[in-house]
């Protein structure tokens, strides 16, 4: 039903600051004491005292305590952004730190209102003077100072990366007081400090996707500070990290390059992720781990235990969070992206490594998939290609108006060739296994390393999604042929029929089922015969059913029926096609989201549009007493449902099934006739 589009990634983050033992166990004990168990109030007093450690105690526990985030309406209630804003300016490095680092946290905690409301609450004013004045501080200072300076930097970046992704008002001030060449400046700290390196180059990714005012006054410096993170040469993981971030700055950006350096820039961008993808997480993460055992055995014991503690005990209650839904995006819940990797405490360096490569590789795949659809029509040309009305339609077309969505993305020939020089499919493919079992297990049997295997878990998610976007922007042919296709998708059915049974997790299931719809349509289009058995398809539908993500539904849907009408013309497929049929009806008589139902129609009419055994197969089912008492419901909850709950484009794609579904019926009709 309508074009099955793909959504470009946009990370939402979260990071913290991790505190020493003493002082969680302080703020936690705190926190039993103030109004309704939340400290609030007392911590926000402590903020006026003259001394400097209780001001850096009380940042320290509010930036722990808003890590819960049923605590931060009574901060937003006590006008907490307005009181902590001019702390970042404190005289006390220290305070300046754990102030930024209570404001980063608020902001990663409490999702788009509340970093809007701090954006409306002025936090942007402080946190520029702070950026400017760290960036002079850079140059000239002695080394202690000028190690804090980067610190402050570093957590004053991060809460500006936060605010920039979640609030417009954020990135408009960005672009207005010039912080581009701040957080540039930032970037180039690289050869010194890779931490703050990595966190501007995070931010310069997020500020500079679909801003236009921003990318009119982009400059050669910027170019060459981003350029020069290309050509470095260094093998660790943070350093593949920050190239790939510099890559996907530079595809942001590709519009305000000159045309003749469009083309080498391209190559570049895509040369980078290929490098980075051609890392093999499975074998590189069990000998880092192996590597960090020896260097234990041979390092006498920490004496910062608490310290250690403390970063672990940050990065689990992190993993955690990253289990709780956020707000709800297109039926499903939307969960934070986390990139913790700042948060790790000392002696982590092989953890380290392995956090930044799995960021690295994830990043990889999310700018892929923009790029493959980075060519889509807008919103606009959608709708307008969507709502054709009766008149356009022909007789004996009754889903054309739908069906000309199907076409495939066009990709430029720059990005095209780019991708296929580089055999970006092939890696993309090798990304979907399933986490090796060897880097599995060493990260099970270690708690701080345990949160890499969902890490692990997400890279193959987006490499399906990727597959997916690389289906629906390529030719069968770039792909291999039939051979190809025919090796994808036996590869996609192991995934997904390989264990005694169909794997649950939502964020797997969605990305798998886009990626074996993307596939059936280019095998249908070319006559392959299909890779999956009847009663693999039932049973993907029948799980599919009882996933909440609408998405994966839809998509189900529409597997059913790619395979239908590919078996409607075969002899022989009149019993499977019922099976198909019966599943179909179910759906849209039973799903309680409409563009499920509009889906399960719209396959319908694909299965049961000709053909001897589809004809036989409808009678079998009573299709059309079944669709004519279909038929009023559709149409009711379509008025009553659809102008409040459904956008201008699904609504487009709705009313044209409901004309098909009346036009259908008209045609079940003269079958009966004959």
């Amino acid at each position: 039903m309508g074009k099955s589009k793909t959504t470009k990634f946009r990370r939402q983050q979260f990071n913290a600051v991790g505190l020493p033992v003493n002082a969680v166990k302080e703020a936690d004990d705190e926190a039993d004491e103030g109004d309704d168990g939340c400290p609030a109030a007392e911590l926000l007093e402590k903020l006026q005292s003259p001394n400097a450690d209780v001001r850096e105690f009380a940042c320290a526990s509010i930036s722990r305590v808003v890590q819960q985030s049923h605590t931060i309406p009574a901060f937003i209630q006590r006008d907490a952004v307005r009181r902590l804003g001019p702390m970042v300016l404190d005289r006390s490095f220290a305070v300046r730190e754990t102030a930024t680092g209570a404001l980063r946290n608020l902001s990663a905690c409490g999702g788009q209102e509340v970093c809007e409301d701090m954006v409306k609450h002025d936090v942007m004013t402080p946190l520029t003077a702070l950026l400017r004045e760290c960036c002079a501080g850079f140059e000239g200072a002695a080394l202690p100072t000028k190690n804090a300076v980067e610190d402050v930097a570093n957590e004053a970046v991060n809460l500006l990366w936060n605010l920039c992704e979640s609030s417009n008002q954020a990135l408009s001030v960005f672009n207005k007081a010039g912080l581009l060449d701040v957080v540039v400046q930032c970037l180039e700290r690289h050869p010194h400090n890779m931490g703050l390196a990595i966190s501007a180059a995070h931010c310069l990714h997020t500020v500079t996707e679909d801003n236009p005012e921003l990318l009119c006054s982009m400059n050669t410096a910027v170019l060459g500070a981003l350029e020069n993170v290309l050509l470095s040469s260094e093998a660790d993981m943070p350093h593949i990290l920050l190239r790939t971030l510099a890559a996907g700055t530079l595809w942001n950006m590709k519009g305000s390059l000159p045309a003749a350096r469009q083309t080498e820039t391209i190559n570049a961008v895509v040369a980078t992720l290929s490098q980075c993808l051609d890392l093999d997480a499975g074998t590189i993460i069990p000998d880092l781990r192996k590597a960090e055992e020896v260097r234990d055995r041979n390092t006498p014991a920490a004496t910062d235990t608490e310290d250690q503690t403390a970063g672990v005990l940050a990065v689990e209650e992190m993993d955690e969070e990253e289990e709780a839904p956020k707000e709800k995006q297109n039926g499903k819940s939307a969960k934070a992206d986390n990139d913790f990797s700042d948060l790790l405490p000392r002696g982590k360096e092989e953890l380290r490594e392995a956090t930044a490569l799995l960021t690295a590789q994830q990043t990889s795949l999310e700018i892929i998939v923009n790029m493959c659809c980075s060519d889509d029509p807008s919103d606009d040309e959608w709708e307008e290609e969507s709502s054709s009305d009766e008149s356009d339609l022909g007789p004996d077309s009754l889903c054309e108006g739908v069906s000309s969505l199907m076409s495939p993305l066009c990709l430029s020939a720059e990005v095209h060739g780019a991708l296929i020089s580089h055999s970006i499919p092939a890696k993309v493919l090798r990304k979907t296994e399933f986490p090796r079992k060897e880097a599995m297990d060493v990260c099970c049997d270690n708690s701080s390393w345990r949160t890499l295997m969902k890490k692990m878990q997400r890279v193959q998610s987006r490499a399906l999604t990727c597959l997916h976007s690389i289906l629906s922007s390529m030719d069968a042919e770039s792909l291999g042929g039939r051979i190809a296709l025919q090796d994808v998708a036996q590869h996609l059915s192991k995934l997904v029929f390989g264990a005694a049974e169909i794997p649950k997790e939502e964020e797997f299931l969605e990305a798998v089922i886009s990626a074996m719809r993307s596939l059936l349509q280019m095998i249908a289009s070319k006559n392959i015969s299909q890779c999956m058995t009847p009663q693999q398809l039932m049973s993907l539908s029948e799980a599919a059913t009882r996933c909440d993500v609408v998405s994966v539904r839809v998509n189900a849907v529409a597997i059913l029926g790619i395979t239908g009408s590919t078996l409607a013309k075969e002899k022989g497929t009149a019993e499977t096609l019922q099976m198909i049929g019966n599943a179909l009806l179910a759906v849209a008589t039973r799903d309680a989201d409409l563009v499920v139902n509009g889906e399960a129609l719209d396959a319908l009419f694909d299965v049961f549009a000709d053909g001897d055994e589809a004809e036989r197969a409808a009678k079998n089912i009573q299709l059309l007493p079944a669709l004519k008492s279909l038929q009023p419901v559709f149409k009711a909850k379509i008025r009553k449902e659809g102008r409040g709950k459904y956008s201008p484009q699904q609504l487009c794609v709705l009313d044209n099934i409901k004309v098909n579904l009346r036009r259908f019926i008209g045609y079940l009709e003269k079958m009966v006739k004959k």
